[in-house]
């Protein structure tokens, strides 16, 4: 199950979802300090995060997938977003710097097609990051937050789905140690429990981030064992002269060939001409 558009909406406009958005945001500026002249793509529900690049980067999209519906973004300027399929991006190839996939990967039922268009349209030295519920923290646990939906991944859970897909991992980042509660004093205090928490308790971060490049060759894989022909000897029983007739003399040697002919089993693979032992 995955929420839709206005659940997503509603959660950001709330308290917890505002800290959220900061406490995330800081990690993916960290991770894109510098976008001036780039392109930047968020897929899924990332209008959230893309914020601070509007005035930077050359261009900012963002797409939002048919299952979960759209809105138009930001409010009181030109749309920005796109409604579109998860496995057909309306780009061409290479044409984007940057990736940031959010409330995505999670919910996503073709997971190889999905990564394989963000490789598609991300340039040679471009970078993806994708954001995801963390498997071991107790947003993953709570409904009451878009994180607490879809498939989580552990930091290295992402890193091997990126490299399964023709990315390699560069750097990783965690966010939102605060407890997924609508409790103002705790609210207040997110960004000391972000700082203890990034410190301490790692493990139980609220969110997984991953930044990955594009890998442009495949790797080699394993090294396939050569093959070696091998002689079968064959074992040919002995023809007997028909019935009535003893003598060898009767039998020409077209006569031998025919009877050898319907004896023997049918062969579907040749053998080799010159078999190495």
């Amino acid at each position: 199950m995955r929420q839709d558009v206005v659940d997503l909406h509603r959660f950001y406009a709330g308290s917890l979802g505002q800290a959220a958005r900061r406490l995330i945001r800081r990690r993916l500026r960290v991770m894109w300090s510098d976008v001036r002249g780039m392109r930047v793509l968020g897929f899924g529900y990332a209008t959230p995060y893309l914020r601070p690049f509007m005035g930077e980067a050359e261009r900012v999209l963002a797409f939002m997938p048919g299952q979960q519906g759209c809105v138009p973004w930001p409010a009181g300027d030109p749309n920005h977003v796109a409604l579109t399929e998860e496995t057909m991006l309306p780009l061409p190839d290479s044409s984007v710097d940057r990736i940031l996939l959010v409330h995505l990967v999670e919910h996503s039922d073709s997971m190889r097609r999905l990564m394989r268009e963000c490789w598609r349209v991300l340039t040679p030295n471009g970078r993806i990051v994708v954001v995801t519920p963390n498997r071991s923290s107790l947003w993953s646990w709570s409904e009451n937050t878009p994180f607490g939906f879809g498939h989580p991944y552990s930091v290295s859970q992402l890193q091997n789905l990126m490299r399964e897909n023709m990315f390699l991992p560069v750097q990783h980042s965690r966010a939102l140690f605060l407890p997924p509660t609508q409790s103002r004093f705790l609210l207040r205090w997110s960004q000391a429990f972000e700082n203890v928490g990034s410190r301490l308790f790692k493990a139980f971060a609220g969110v997984s981030i991953v930044e990955a490049g594009k890998q442009l060759y495949a790797s080699t894989g394993t090294p396939a064992r050569k093959r070696r022909l091998v002689h079968i000897p064959v074992t040919v029983p002995p023809l007997r002269p028909a019935d009535g007739n003893h003598s060898t003399g009767n039998h020409s040697s077209g006569n031998h060939a025919d009877i050898a002919c319907e004896t023997a089993l049918p062969c579907t693979e040749p053998l080799p001409a010159n078999p190495k032992s």
